[in-house]
């Protein structure tokens, strides 16, 4: 079941002046080490919470429904469906109507739900047969991702910044502070 980003955020959940404000670096000499530590934080963020931060477009492709009429998404939060696509034999994309599902996004996780009584249609190819087209994130710009995650995002890109020490592949690193999962835990998806 792979997830693929379509399309990226437009802009960081933090700037290079917010990063730089908290790092105390006022020169221009680490402006590209400190820009790959934001993009770095806020894609360990996104990986480890199961959360897109700042607008972006994902295609998650199946082989087969979920039983039952939802079909969870493994991504939050979920601001809309762009498409619902089954695929045939040939790779030939049919497009459900929009009014046979539904976005159930203020679930954890969101949900593609089904409408009516009528069952899911069967995909025509056997491997990644159906694909669901999606919008996530917490809006367009830096200023819609919670206070907490961005604090947590500047925490993590200080711990970087510090600890640039190389280490040996399968050799503790450096923890990151308790300070950012604290910081995070109201944003973790909890499962019963």
């Amino acid at each position: 079941m792979p997830l693929v980003l379509t399309s990226g955020p437009a802009v960081e959940p933090v700037s290079l002046a917010e990063a730089k404000a908290h790092l105390r670096v006022d020169g221009t000499a680490e402006d590209t080490l400190i820009a790959s530590l934001i993009v770095t934080s806020r894609l360990h963020v996104e990986a480890v919470m199961g959360l897109a931060l700042v607008t972006q477009g994902w295609a998650y492709f199946l082989d087969a429904w979920a039983r039952g009429r939802a079909l969870e998404l493994p991504l939050r939060p979920v601001r809309s469906i762009t498409a619902v696509r089954l695929y045939d034999e040939n790779a030939v994309a049919t497009t459900l109507a929009p009014a046979s599902y539904v976005l159930d996004g203020a679930g954890t996780p969101a949900r593609l739900v089904r409408q009516g009584a009528r069952l899911w249609p069967k995909p025509g190819r056997t491997a990644n047969g159906i694909e669901v087209a999606f919008t996530a994130g917490y809006g367009d710009a830096a200023a819609d991702v919670p206070a907490p995650i961005r604090q947590a995002l500047l925490l993590l890109i200080a711990h970087w910044y510090e600890h640039r020490t190389p280490f040996e592949v399968g050799a503790l690193a450096e923890p990151a502070p308790d300070e950012v999962s604290r910081l995070l835990s109201p944003y973790r998806a909890l499962r019963l």
